[in-house]
């Protein structure tokens, strides 16, 4: 059974945290203050653990899991640790893989709270996006000082719920007026969702939402959103958001919980300021990445630690029997490659790895040992662990075997994929070749003109977020195992000035989900007791 819940403050004082830094939420949450970055009584001194996947189903592989098991591990070994995760967007919550804060004896607790409304951080988010739309299209009617191209507006509406009904819609309907297309994005695609995650500070955070590039004006120039005199509003929306937000896991241990992009169309991990704070605050900072290596590792790699300055000790990749089987089309050993791959990709950043194998109660001996015998073959640490029904107990040997880990081999000499004087093409082949396992790159018309686009704009040194499926190491999701002699098909591209980087899309990749038939919804209520259930 899991422990009671702690008063935030009990937390709080774990990390040894002085009371001006903390800002209760209810009782058992709270914010943390920027100012914690500049204290000379808090430097830099943990070691980040990056917790990625092999390539996953649609019900995840417990990544979650393992990452809070992991920090509960940790704490249980006598190591001071903390988890950074990514707060989880509604969209997902009542769609298809349900809640985001772990499960078992591995949960990020208030766990309701934090899959829904979780401190306003996502209202917060969504509210600035919209405002900045509101902004742009008020500047449009009333006259249009900065002449620009209506046709090119390229800033949409936001909301946090899968919708596909609003994909594609038409604004500014009135007599005699067509109006002109534009749609929404899910919160958790907004450029602002990415800016936030990646800002260092207040002062960054202002920066990056003045870079914002709105739409195109009809001499070819970019519109910023400081062109249309938008931050100042935006950053009094976002002055609470940016704080990080502390919780705790089911055994009492520290997390923060901040910001959620998503692992595709965004980086897809917890703030830079969240991973900053706790690199001063704990021995250990478990840091989970969105989907498997060739998204959110590779997006950590080449996008991340570039803003942040962040190495990571080691990457924790893990895997399950269920997703290696899938990948072989019910076949384990068919499937074994798509192991091996993920094992490449993060050896081609320098990183020492650890294989953390999930066990799941109908998994034979006979598989786990195959999968044992595969990481061994290949070089790699690797550790079973049972942190859904044990807790931190089931991850004292993947905590040991991490921690000797980075102790063997304490100074990682870490590589990039591509460097960001490459041109934008070349970047993306990089990774293609690289990481994916590609033959070579096929770019359409349109996504050649953008990528010259901004390149003539003064961003060719940005580094591109490959945005494709997370169901195989392919851009397309029926492409199973880890295959080879196929091209990446990129078929648009998207400019993310704010965030720092460029959004290459390959395949058909969509900024707004929709439900399924029967979605997450249906199984949500409210008992008598006013408990929320079913998430």
């Amino acid at each position: 059974m899991p422990q009671p819940k702690l008063p935030i403050q009990d937390i709080a004082r774990k990390l040894r945290l002085p009371d001006d830094y903390v800002e209760p939420i209810g009782k058992y949450g709270a914010k943390l203050k920027l100012d914690l970055l500049s204290d000379p009584a808090f430097p830099r001194r943990g070691k980040l653990i990056l917790v990625t996947a092999t390539t996953p189903t649609a019900s995840g592989e417990g990544k979650t899991v393992t990452s809070i098991g992991l920090t509960q591990g940790l704490e249980r070994i006598g190591r001071r640790s903390i988890i950074t995760s990514r707060e989880p967007s509604l969209g997902p919550v009542f769609g298809m893989k349900g809640g985001a804060a772990g499960g078992g004896l591995s949960q990020i607790e208030p766990s309701q709270k934090i899959n829904l409304h979780f401190h306003g951080d996502f209202h917060a988010i969504t509210t600035a996006h919209n405002l900045l739309a509101a902004l742009l299209d008020a500047h449009l009617f009333h006259g249009n000082d900065l002449d620009l191209d209506p046709d090119q507006i390229t800033w949409p509406r936001a909301m946090d719920m899968n919708d596909r009904a609003l994909r594609r819609i038409t604004v500014g309907i009135e007599k005699n007026n067509p109006g002109r297309p534009s749609g929404f994005v899910i919160t958790a695609a907004s450029e602002i969702m990415a800016v936030m995650a990646l800002a260092s500070s207040r002062e960054d955070l202002r920066r990056r939402l003045d870079s914002i590039v709105i739409g195109v004006s009809r001499s070819g120039k970019p519109g910023t959103a400081a062109d249309l005199g938008a931050t100042g509003a935006m950053l009094a929306l976002l002055d609470e958001a940016i704080l990080p937000n502390l919780v705790q896991t089911t055994e009492g241990t520290p997390a923060m919980v901040h910001t959620g992009p998503f692992g595709n169309i965004a980086h897809g991990t917890s703030s830079v300021i969240s991973q900053a704070m706790g690199m001063r605050l704990a021995d250990y900072v478990v840091n989970e990445c969105g989907f498997a290596s060739d998204l959110g590792a590779e997006k950590y790699m080449d996008i991340v630690r570039r803003s942040s300055g962040i190495d990571p000790s080691v990457a924790v990749l893990v895997t399950t029997v269920q997703s290696l089987r899938n990948q072989g089309e019910g076949d384990l050993e068919r499937g074994l490659p798509n192991l091996g791959q993920h094992i490449k990709i993060l050896q081609g950043f320098g990183l020492p790895i650890v294989v953390a194998i999930n066990q799941f109660p109908k998994d034979t001996p006979a598989e786990l040992q195959r999968m044992a015998d595969f990481c061994s073959q290949h070089g790699v640490e690797h550790a079973m662990h049972e942190a859904f029904t044990k807790g931190g107990e089931g991850a004292k040997a993947l905590a040991e075997k991490v921690v000797e880990t980075i102790e063997r081999n304490p100074n990682p000499k870490i590589r990039s994929v591509y460097q960001l004087d490459d041109p934008l093409d070349k970047k993306v082949e990089q990774v293609a070749r690289n990481i994916y396992g590609a033959a070579g790159v096929t770019f359409s018309e349109k996504a050649r003109t953008k990528l010259q686009r901004f390149a003539d704009w003064g961003f060719a040194k940005l580094p591109v977020c490959i945005a494709k499926t997370q169901y195989s190491l392919s851009d397309n999701a029926k492409l199973l195992g880890a295959p080879t002699g196929w091209q990446l098909n990129v078929t648009d591209a998207s400019l993310s000035a704010g965030a720092g980087f460029i959004v290459v899309i390959a395949g058909n990749m969509m900024l707004m989900p929709g439900l399924p038939k029967v979605s997450r919804a249906a199984s949500v209520d409210v008992n008598d007791k006013g408990e929320i259930v079913g998430i």
